[in-house]
């Protein structure tokens, strides 16, 4: 669960970063910020999941 939080935490702060980066009109930034919500919001909706499903954190096989 401790990795949920950490992955919700760091998307957060994409999400101010991207706010910060439309408030400054910076399009570098904000491509950036947005990937950065995507992947890291991604992560924790699925890893988010997956504990729920009981399958615990995902592993590589």
């Amino acid at each position: 669960m401790g990795l949920v939080i950490i992955f919700a935490l760091i998307t957060l702060l994409c999400l101010l970063g991207l706010f910060r980066s439309l408030k400054q009109k910076s399009v570098l930034a904000f491509v950036f910020a947005g990937a950065s919500v995507l992947v890291f919001g991604w992560f924790t909706v699925m890893t988010f999941i997956a504990i729920l499903n009981g399958h615990g954190t995902p592993t590589a096989h």
